[in-house]
């Protein structure tokens, strides 16, 4: 177990991109493990989880190495000989780690772990956003359990194929899953792989998504020959699993502001092999409108602070601001509000978010329900997920029914 020069260069590098210049840790590390084609991937993996790491305890290691934002280099080396030390590797005779005091890292280390906002390395005003709403002692389970490594969960398309069929596909190229329990679609990996690379992948057998957001289209009750409306799209996960409940039959309508998304969307409905899709992008009022009473199923994946998400996008810890939730919320009641009003007597609604925070989810539910609009629809059960629980995403889902007659 020793270190190695480049991938350290490499990571170093990418914590620069992350830190100072505000890219996004993904993108970054997309980038980062394209650098040298002679890597192999136990190489890759280091460079990837060690980013990774390294963003997801920023602040913990931060206090630890006693330096601040702005990172200069040798600050970010700094960094790096504390996780270094915390995960057991030999600190190597480099100029940039000389001097690299171990015992008093380890040492801070056990000082600061006593203090939940250190010890989960989150920013002051999350901790006492996710105490405020959830109580003290959910939140530090709660916070705990999203600064765990997140795992790769596959959704079968069952357009293309079985759960069965693939987890024996997937077996020949020594890739092993297992079943969910009470997940028709859902295979987890036993070990990280980059399933991007497979056949299996390229034709469209599959997608990656996280067993919390593969039970919304379950939860909306999609069937084969209904008008189905995605309002907020996206990237279309959940369009493609809403696609593929239906048996490609009926009409599905996904709608976002942006275009650039509904393109990466379609790219991989084609993929897929889903085409009763329709793309609309929602640039003006109208869009809306004409959809008002037509649809028998409308999912609202509502714009959220993703705080059910952190340990699979460890930099939001860095990037969210308070403000930002604030405005959010906002968002949401109009979203809701608006949005609703595509929904034509006896359909139904969902609304969606991969946040734990009441204020978003329930709240928001509790208020609709009060509004002109909300009155006219029923609520009919609900679902809080806490990564705690499951090890997946921390997610929130409601169903509402609109009424018949009034």
């Amino acid at each position: 177990m020793r270190l190695h020069r480049n991938l350290v260069y490499t990571t170093i590098d990418s914590l620069n991109a992350i830190f100072n210049e505000g890219e996004y840790a993904d993108k970054v590390v997309a980038r980062a493990l394209k650098k040298d084609k002679r890597w192999g991937s136990s190489d890759r993996k280091f460079v990837a989880e060690t980013i990774y790491e390294i963003v997801r305890w920023k602040r913990l290691y931060m206090e630890i190495a006693g330096v601040k934002e702005p990172f200069d280099r040798d600050q970010l080396w700094r960094l790096f000989a504390v996780w270094a030390v915390l995960r057991g590797y030999p600190i190597p005779d480099w100029r940039q780690l000389e001097g690299t005091p171990e015992r008093k890292i380890k040492g801070k280390f056990d000082e600061l772990s006593k203090i939940r906002k250190m010890r989960e390395s989150i920013p002051d005003w999350m901790d006492e956003l996710g105490v405020k709403e959830l109580g003290e002692e959910i939140w530090t389970k709660e916070i705990a359990a999203q600064n765990k490594q997140a795992q790769v969960i596959l959704r079968v398309n069952t357009l293309k194929t079985t759960k069965e069929q693939l987890r024996a596909i997937l077996m020949d190229l020594n890739i092993e899953t297992e079943f969910l329990k009470d997940q028709p679609d859902a295979l987890v990996l036993k070990e990280r792989a980059n399933v991007f690379l497979t056949d299996a992948f390229k034709e469209g057998m599959f997608e990656v998504q996280d067993a919390s957001s593969q039970l919304v289209a379950a939860f909306l009750d999609v069937q084969p020959g209904m008008r189905v409306v995605d309002t907020c799209a996206g990237a279309g996960g959940k369009t493609l699993h809403m696609a593929s409940l239906m048996q490609n039959k009926g009409q599905l309508i996904a709608m976002d502001l942006y275009e650039s998304k509904l393109k990466q969307l379609k790219l991989r409905a084609k993929r897929n092999g889903a085409f009763n899709i329709e793309y609309r992008i929602i640039d003006s009022t109208k869009v809306i409108k004409k959809l008002h009473e037509k649809a028998d199923r409308v999912l609202i994946d509502a714009p959220c602070s993703g705080l059910g998400v952190l340990k699979r996008n460890p930099d939001a810890k860095w990037k969210l601001q308070p403000e930002f939730i604030d405005n959010i919320r906002k968002v949401q009641a109009e979203v809701l509000e608006n949005y609703a009003k595509i929904v034509k007597p006896g359909g139904k609604l969902v609304y969606a978010t991969c946040s734990v925070l009441p204020s978003e989810n329930q709240e928001q539910i509790k208020h609709f329900l009060t509004t002109e609009t909300g009155k006219k629809f029923t609520f009919v059960k609900e679902s809080k997920i806490l990564t705690q629980d499951t090890g997946f995403d921390g997610f929130y889902m409601a169903l509402l029914e609109r009424k018949t007659e009034l």
